[in-house]
């Protein structure tokens, strides 16, 4: 269960990452956000990014649109 969604099928990076940034720093330490992302480049880059952040990458699946489903922890290193 997320805390909260975010849609970046729409964006090209560098803003894949700033939107998904922007919502981790946003939620509480601990909260889930769950990520709807496409294309080969965010996929690569977002959960490298989050990760380099400090957040926790809980899982990444592909789905059935072309899609894919990123799952993080925000974690703000004792926020």
């Amino acid at each position: 269960m997320s805390d909260a969604h975010l849609d970046i099928t729409r964006e090209i990076c560098p803003m894949t990452y700033v939107r998904v940034k922007l919502a981790l720093e946003g939620l509480p330490d601990g909260a889930v956000l769950e990520v709807r992302l496409k294309g080969q480049e965010p996929l690569k880059n977002v959960p490298r990014s989050a990760r380099e952040d400090g957040h926790e990458v809980l899982s990444l699946d592909a789905q059935a649109d072309g899609t894919s489903r990123l799952i993080l922890r925000a974690r703000h290193g004792g926020r």
